[in-house]
């Protein structure tokens, strides 16, 4: 199977019709053999005529333009059943999830629902009475859960890129287990609506494919929030070059747990090794509370939330669920109010703790998995082996931090090992970066197939016409009045920004409060602002809105780096109020808005 990007080209160029590359798919699941892959594939013929109808569209632009997708049977696709891997549960929705709507909108083509641990319970991918994937790499080893049926198409070569989801390590653990790159956005970047939820305040849907570069343009697509109560507003930075010389978060030797696995701590060796070449700092941090975060998931009211969603059948039909899945979820159901209290103290308690941690670097590198277990050790000691998978993911989500799982190496057992790399929310985009450049450097195949990395050269802005960065002041700052607006004209959040001393803020006249930006030089001062990436065309209507004395002029940051931005003209506002004192016209706002109340 080719990469999203390859299979794109070809489609775009002529060079490869969509009908080609969905026959491809259904050749290469014929040839894998392994039923445990989807619980619901689609009929070849209805795939066939989904493409050839998107190819007499003729829309190449499409971002997924005909790439094939593999959707874990948690989440919605219109008329195919979703099951979670229950069938006493199962049901036939009407509508698609909102990231399986973005991804068909896109150009993507859904090839089926695949196997997972039931409800979401496990990281193993054995807890399904469907059958237990093949692990590409080794039959004997387990394929990672829960979302195993996602990895395994994706490292086989069936499909380039899949959809999971990631509540406590579902989208990062296969992800090493298959040899593929697993990429955990921060919760609430993509929208859960349609999506059965394990623990609803914790799960996101993640993304799995054979390279860095195709999970970010499948993340894109799903990117930006809904009604969804848990959805919200967040940047997602394009990937770009990260710092030259990283600070990075690693866990001290006394720390380091891999259960006696000597070829696990072995490839972490080798991924602490790669990045001092590549020149990054490491740092050793104290893993202490974010292990405490870890127990807290399983100890905690999160157990109670597994239990919302399938109390009531196994209270009707306990036979009905796998027998794992039950005893993990039966003590939520004797939850107390006052437990789920004390945990949340405690995990407010620890999110302080940390972050003068995480504020000190510029991500954590830990091992995806502590080690790799066969099938028959799993089924024999199924929950102990279980939790030690979570190690190092199960706090991520608690901690409301993002994520993006490489591999590292393929030790001469034939077991594939990988690195997390993990930062606060908001912050997707420079954890792949930081996740693309360090998989760059190695020398791994992707998944299973065979086939080499081959990273293609990454777009700059200079270099991205279609698009324009803009920094904005007034009320098109995030969550002020004008931001939806443009929103709707294609903006995309990139940064929060101050700029150069060298500039003051004066109060526009008129019944709506707006700020015009002057360049002074002398006596200037530090404002704060915001970049948004918008398409040339949003440009135009974004122009359109703003009156005089404003225009399009360059900006200089604090950085140095020059930006466009709207900027007033100083001699039309040369007598308006200054507020510069605020430091930007949030503060102004705010200070405003406190008055009058």
């Amino acid at each position: 199977m080719h990469t999203l990007s390859d299979l794109l080209e070809a489609h775009r160029s002529g060079a490869r019709t969509l009908q080609d590359t969905v026959a491809e798919v259904y050749r290469r699941i014929a040839a894998r053999d392994d039923p445990a892959i989807f619980i619901t594939l689609r009929p070849e013929a209805e795939v066939q005529a989904e493409a050839a109808a998107l190819a007499a569209r003729g829309d190449t632009s499409l971002a997924l333009y005909g790439i094939p997708v593999a959707v874990k049977d948690n989440i919605d696709v219109a008329g195919l059943p979703t099951t979670a891997a229950c069938p006493a549960f199962a049901y036939v929705p009407e509508k698609d999830a909102t990231a399986v709507a973005r991804l068909k909108a896109a150009g993507a083509l859904i090839i089926g629902k695949t196997n997972l641990d039931q409800f979401a319970t496990g990281l193993v991918g054995v807890r399904s009475p469907y059958g237990i994937p093949r692990n590409p790499f080794k039959a004997d080893l387990v394929p990672g859960g829960s979302s195993s049926g996602s990895a395994v198409a994706v490292s086989a070569g069936i499909v380039p890129v899949a959809l999971g989801t990631d509540t406590a390590g579902s989208g990062r653990v296969p992800a090493m287990l298959n040899n593929i790159v697993g990429v955990k956005p921060s919760l609430g970047l993509v929208p859960n609506t349609g999506l059965v939820p394990a623990c609803r305040s914790l799960d996101c849907i993640s993304v799995f494919a054979l390279t860095v570069d195709d999970a970010m343009a499948v993340l894109e697509v799903l990117a930006g929030d809904d009604d969804d109560a848990y959805s919200r507003p967040l940047p997602l930075a394009p990937l770009a070059p990260p710092p030259p010389a990283p600070v990075l978060g690693i866990l001290a030797p006394g720390e380091r747990e891999f259960f006696g696995d000597a070829d696990a701590a072995a490839a972490y060796e080798a991924a602490l090794a790669r990045w001092r070449a590549l020149g990054a700092k490491l740092v050793e941090i104290d893993f202490a509370p974010f292990a405490e975060t870890a127990r807290l998931l399983y100890e905690g009211p999160w157990v109670a939330e597994r239990w919302i969603v399938a109390g009531a059948l196994i209270e009707k039909d306990p036979q009905a669920v796998h027998p794992v899945t039950r005893a993990i979820t039966e003590p939520g159901g004797t939850a107390s109010a006052a437990d789920a209290f004390r945990a949340m103290y405690r995990l407010k308690a620890l999110r302080r703790k940390v972050e003068p941690t995480l504020a000190a670097i510029d991500a954590l590198v830990l091992p995806t998995a502590p080690t790799a277990y066969t099938v028959d050790a799993v089924l024999g000691e199924p929950i102990l082996l279980n939790s030690r998978n979570g190690t190092y993911t199960n706090f991520v989500n608690l901690m409301d931090l993002c994520g993006t799982a490489v591999p590292t190496t393929v030790a001469a057992s034939g077991v594939p090992y990988g690195i997390t790399l993990l930062a606060p929310a908001g912050r997707d985009g420079e954890v792949a970066s930081l996740a693309r450049t360090f998989m760059a450097a190695g020398s791994l195949p992707l998944g299973a197939t065979g086939a080499p990395l081959i990273a293609p050269p990454l777009a700059t802005p200079a270099t991205r016409a279609d698009r324009l960065e803009v920094c904005v002041f007034g009320a098109h700052l995030s969550g002020m009045a004008l931001n939806a607006d443009l929103k709707a004209m294609g903006g995309r959040f990139v940064a929060e920004v101050e700029t150069a001393p060298a500039y003051r803020m004066k109060l526009l006249p008129g019944a709506q409060p707006r700020p015009g930006v002057v360049r002074v030089g002398a006596g200037g001062g530090t404002l704060k602002g915001e970049v948004w990436s918008l398409p040339m065309e949003g440009v135009g209507r974004l122009l359109a809105t703003i009156p005089a004395p404003l225009g399009l002029g360059q900006v200089e940051l604090e950085s140095g780096r020059r930006v466009a931005g709207f900027l007033a003209e100083s001699g039309e506002v040369a007598d308006a109020p200054d507020i510069t004192p605020f430091g930007g016209f949030r503060a102004f706002a705010e200070s405003r808005q406190a008055a009058a109340g």
